[in-house]
């Protein structure tokens, strides 16, 4: 598909606004349709810093493992996976005669057993004289019972069970029954073992807990190694295995759902022979480099994320020829180091649906809930193939029941209005009912939606502040007020699917502040410095009123002024964030390659290095190809760019290889080919 060359809009770095050649700063494009899908210039993706730059076409993600992330902690360290937890040391079970005998053992110490007179009183006290004997009976013969006396104030209950625990050694089982009297029974052998013995049980041979882990504490850290999975759907099902809430796993950012990840994760209340375990259930999914630590992991704990990444069938553009890939490359790179790339929120912001989602957060913000609603059951060109029969039969008889029925279950939204319509029950819904709606929709899946709005006035606003500015700071501008910053710890919120999966939230509550001519005369302050906020009710707009008016001008066609973003809907009513304008990539370099096979894999994953080094180290049979990250070229007709660089939290890969490639990006994340 191809897009026709329009006008080029660039500004100096003088800061001089104008249309100027190719070899200036920037360089607008005019974009038509691409199919009928959303464009970039639909959500304010309209510039490169450097449009004289060369590009080139390629293919992204066209296999999963072409596209690796591994994050990067707040101590700087690149998370990789090392290991793939321990082997459980098999425990010996005793003969039958040793079985026979411990019980023999363990009879004759309970038939001679006294409970201390003191605690002894206390029992006495709580449940009666009789009562108590045929407790004391219970524990020497392995009986049962249940006591006379009624307890119904739970104080007193939870009393009894905690004197019966200190009088028995914790070998009684005492169970509270429907009218509040207590059933107790010697507990069986396998409840009976302590926390001592099952401390012994975990110790390595040179004495050291939890199998040379150390001591216990409150939290497991631990690194999770996914292929081709979201983020939130693992930790769910590790909490489905552990039947514990997937709130107890904590972790730092979403990773891309489509690619080979590592990352640090944390959880709680949860053994680490447990947790070890999960690695013979997990398909995709390698568990390890476990540790013990006295607090969890929370949302922004993280310094950014380590990108390789393989860009299949690559060709020189065009405009490019007479050029060498490795010279546009060089070029390319060099100037990302040095200049970066406009920050915008990727396509991936903004679904993969015809509907972005930022239209549906405008009606959102607008209170248009039954336009809003409308929207997201929308016949779409774009859209799950699944769900258009359903969507067609909404569309045709407003029939909420015959659409459900055809609605498949991932829709998440589209199910939640369509059952609260039938709920409701009323024939002609007005937008008090479709208010209701919204509100059934997963609050992290309709929150997204208003933010996503907020990121489409960010990259129209970023857009149109490098064309009147370039890249130079200018009075008016913001920058984070470092003193100002307030630490906290957020909540863990789970993305709905991964449309976030490269947009991390910050750890800290930012404030930000204008800088004067003063300041930039005197070299405080550069572009890299330079923020914008996003719309919101607890930020500063930039004091510049030319870059101020485009806030009100972008989102004045909508009826929405920036500066009234309060709702009466608290989960619309948007506080605003800051980001930088400007991102520029660390540690990076390229490597060209040619390979014969489209199945062919370009880059090594942290799994496949962890095995074949480890079964080199042990003088096993391994492969010398998978030791490192790059195999060795093994030339062929195809050629691929190999590509590696580290980005800070909030960055998108995708507008970085956007500015180096010169190619649209698409709503999945790859790149489309197209020419500019």
């Amino acid at each position: 598909m191809a897009v026709s060359e329009g006008k080029r809009h660039a500004s100096d770095v003088d800061g001089t606004e104008g249309e100027l050649a190719d070899s200036q700063v920037t360089k607008k494009l005019k974009q038509e349709s691409l199919s009928g899908d959303l464009k970039e210039a639909d959500v304010g993706i309209t510039n490169f810093l450097r449009g004289s730059n060369a590009g080139f076409y390629g293919q992204i993600k066209q296999r999963y493992t072409d596209f690796m992330v591994n994050e990067i902690s707040v101590a700087n360290e690149v998370i990789h996976l090392l290991d793939r937890g321990f082997k459980m040391p098999k425990v010996a079970k005793p003969s039958k005669e040793q079985s026979n005998e411990l019980q023999e053992a363990e009879n004759r110490e309970r038939n001679s057993f006294e409970v201390e007179s003191g605690v002894r009183e206390t029992l006495v006290e709580l449940l009666g004289e009789e009562d108590t004997v045929k407790i004391e009976e219970v524990y020497k013969n392995a009986g049962k019972m249940e006591t006379t006396k009624r307890f119904d104030d739970k104080a007193e209950r939870t009393k009894v069970h905690q004197t019966l625990r200190a009088a028995f050694k914790n070998e009684l089982e005492s169970v509270t029954s429907e009218n509040n009297t207590f059933k107790i029974a010697l507990a069986n052998r396998k409840s009976r073992v302590n926390k001592e013995e099952l401390r012994e049980r975990t110790k390595d041979e040179n004495g050291v807990e939890n199998w040379g882990y150390g001591p216990t504490k409150n939290f497991i850290h631990f690194t999770m190694y996914k292929e081709n999975k979201d983020t939130m759907d693992v930790a769910n099902v590790i909490a489905k295995f552990l039947r514990v809430p997937s709130r107890l796993i904590r972790y730092a950012g979403t990773k891309d759902r489509r690619a080979i990840t590592c990352q640090k994760m944390s959880i709680s209340k949860i053994s680490l022979e447990r947790l070890n375990a999960l690695n013979r259930a997990l398909k995709g999914v390698v568990l390890g480099g476990f540790k013990f630590e006295d607090d969890p992991l929370n949302l922004g704990e993280l310094n950014g994320n380590e990108f390789v990444i393989a860009i299949r069938e690559v060709q020189i553009s065009p405009e490019a020829s007479g050029s060498d890939l490795e010279g546009i490359l060089k070029k390319g790179c060099d100037s990302l180091m040095q200049d970066g790339f406009i920050n915008y929120f990727g396509m991936q912001r903004f679904g993969t649906f015809s509907v972005s989602t930022h239209e549906i957060g405008r009606e959102l913000l607008s209170e248009n809930w039954k336009k809003a609603c409308d929207l997201i059951l929308a016949e779409q060109e774009n859209v799950l193939p699944i769900s258009k029969e359903a969507r067609k039969v909404w569309a045709e008889t407003g029939n909420a029941k015959d659409a459900l029925h055809k609605m498949p279950r991932q829709c998440v939204a589209e199910n939640a209005i369509l059952n609260s319509l039938i709920e409701q029950n009323v024939e002609e819904p007005n937008e008090r009912n479709f208010f209701a709606c919204i509100n059934k929709i997963p609050r992290n899946l309709r929150t997204m939606y208003v933010h996503a709005y907020q990121s489409y006035v960010w990259n129209v606003v970023a857009s149109k502040r490098i064309e009147l500015f370039g890249l130079k700071a200018v009075a008016g501008d913001l920058v984070i007020d470092e003193e100002d910053a307030e630490l906290s710890k957020p909540e863990q919120v789970e993305a709905e699917g991964d449309e976030f999966a490269e947009d991390l939230r910050d750890a800290k509550i930012v404030r930000a502040r204008p800088i004067t001519d003063e300041e930039i005369a005197a070299g405080k302050f550069s572009m890299e410095d330079v923020v914008l906020p996003t719309p919101g009710f607890d930020v500063v707009y930039p004091t510049n009123e030319t870059l101020k008016n485009v806030y009100k001008e972008t989102m004045a066609p909508d009826n929405i002024s920036p500066f009234e973003m309060r709702r009466k809907v608290r989960d619309f009513s948007l506080p605003g964030s800051y980001r930088k304008v400007i991102n520029k990539p660390e540690d990076m370099s390229f490597k060209i390659v040619h390979y014969s096979s489209p199945t062919q894999q370009l880059i090594n994953t942290d799994l496949e290095i962890l095995n074949n080094t480890k079964a080199k180290d042990n003088g096993q049979k391994y492969m010398k190809e998978k030791l490192n990250r790059f195999p060795e070229d093994k030339g062929g007709d195809s050629v691929a760019v190999l590509l590696k660089f580290k980005l800070s939290v909030s960055a998108y890969a995708t507008m970085l290889l956007r500015e180096l490639m010169k190619l649209e990006t698409s709503r999945r994340g790859d790149m489309c080919d197209v020419r500019l």
